[in-house]
């Protein structure tokens, strides 16, 4: 994804190190076909070894059996949507979902949506969700998607929120990066502040990711 400039260097190793740190997130985007689904599974590829991942079924039960064993590992969420497909969740499977997440899991899910204040005002308005389970959400990722069918479209990561605490369903959100469509460029805004990861180790990450893509692009340019 940083090969094709869905995003750059810098915010690859913040993903990586937001999964890493076992932090929950929400991988948003208004469209269909925006990417959320894989930059989803891209941040999971960083869990620490052995982090169990419950790809949830979207089943009540399921979710409620969950919280009597709890693991520390990620619970992965289809969608939180009003939309019918299987994995899909709203209302009272969401109100289970975050009970049992506040037992000891981490969430990773999808949302449609515009911006971070969307996801939060889907979450609790439309859920019923408190201020206090909300804000156990510390990131969301929101991807921008243009071009008009899959041979065209293309993507990038238009911000990157790091949530300090939700007050009457609004998060308290610091922007971390943002992308401007001028120039087509990546913008840090801000430096995490929920990490434990110093930022002299993501400047390294951001510096491996940066070779690793440039050999990415070197392989597939034409000679």
């Amino acid at each position: 994804m940083v090969a094709n400039n869905t995003m750059d260097e810098h915010i690859a190793a913040l993903l990586w190190t937001i999964a890493e740190e076992k932090k929950s997130f929400v991988s948003a985007a208004e469209p269909q076909h925006a990417g959320k689904s894989a930059v989803l599974f891209a941040m999971l590829d960083h869990v620490p070894e052995g982090t169990p991942i419950h790809a949830l079924t979207g089943e009540i039960d399921e979710i409620r059996i969950l919280a009597e064993s709890p693991d520390g590992g990620y619970l992965e969420v289809g969608e939180i949507s009003t939309e019918p497909p299987s994995r899909y969740i709203w209302d009272e499977p969401v109100q289970a979902l975050f009970k049992t997440l506040s037992v000891g899991y981490s969430l990773a899910t999808t949302m449609h949506t515009s911006d971070a204040d969307d996801v939060f005002h889907q979450i609790c308005a439309g859920n019923n969700i408190s201020d206090i389970d909300a804000s156990m959400i510390q990131y969301v990722v929101h991807i921008r998607r243009f071009g008009e069918d899959d041979s065209s479209y293309w993507r990038r990561i238009n911000h990157v929120y790091e949530i300090s605490g939700v007050e009457g369903g609004v998060p308290i959100a610091t922007t971390l990066f943002s992308w401007h469509e001028d120039g087509d460029g990546f913008v840090a805004l801000a430096s995490p502040r929920q990490l434990k990861a110093s930022p002299t180790l993501l400047a390294e990450r951001a510096d491996s990711i940066r070779h690793q893509a440039a050999a990415i692009r070197a392989s597939i340019e034409p000679a």
